[in-house]
């Protein structure tokens, strides 16, 4: 039996939401459920695009109620994020996972992706920490890459990451009212 046997890709098929969600985290996938007032919610999704319209419902629940521009920014930046866990780390590998966090104060919302690290790292060393920063060039209407933190520094209130390469979070704040968000000048 050789020692890297090639993955098969199986078919696309529709099943359940029940089958994915845990029943008592259901109500984090439906914005039209009864409000319920949350300061966090965290959950882990496997590293595969095709869980998007997943990832989307989870979002969309967490800001339900806050006005449509709120909504869109929050979406973007953090589907940007979790498709950059998926793209760039040991998350979009098989078996790969990310977790998505949502953290409510009075001022805002922060969200933080939890992906599996760069594919490459393997030993953690806490002390050798690289953080990410926004490609300068990220949002000229011709880049082909490096857009993606490019909008999260221009669009959230704040951002950051803990600069460790095997197991990175990189989180955004935004604020309810856009301040220091470029949104509003856009």
């Amino acid at each position: 039996m050789p020692a890297c046997a090639a993955l098969v890709r199986l078919p696309s098929v529709t099943v359940p939401l029940g089958l994915l969600v845990p029943w008592h985290k259901q109500h984090y996938f439906d914005p039209a459920a009864p409000r319920a007032n949350f300061r966090s919610r965290a959950f882990t999704f496997w590293g595969d695009t095709a869980l998007f319209p997943l990832v989307h419902a989870f979002l969309g629940a967490c800001v339900a109620g806050r006005d449509p521009d709120y909504r869109y920014l929050f979406d973007l930046l953090g589907t940007e994020l979790a498709a950059n866990a998926v793209r760039h780390s040991r998350s979009g590998e098989p078996g790969g996972r990310y977790t998505l966090r949502v953290d409510r104060c009075a001022e805002g919302m922060t969200f933080t992706c939890r992906d599996g690290g760069l594919p490459e790292t393997r030993a953690l060393d806490a002390r050798a920490r690289a953080h990410l920063s926004p490609d300068p060039a990220g949002l000229e209407a011709d880049a082909e890459r490096g857009r993606g933190l490019a909008l999260v520094d221009a669009l959230s209130t704040r951002w950051g990451d803990n600069g460790l390469a095997t197991h990175r979070h990189v989180w955004f704040h935004l604020a309810y009212d856009l301040s220091e968000s470029k949104w509003r000048g856009a």
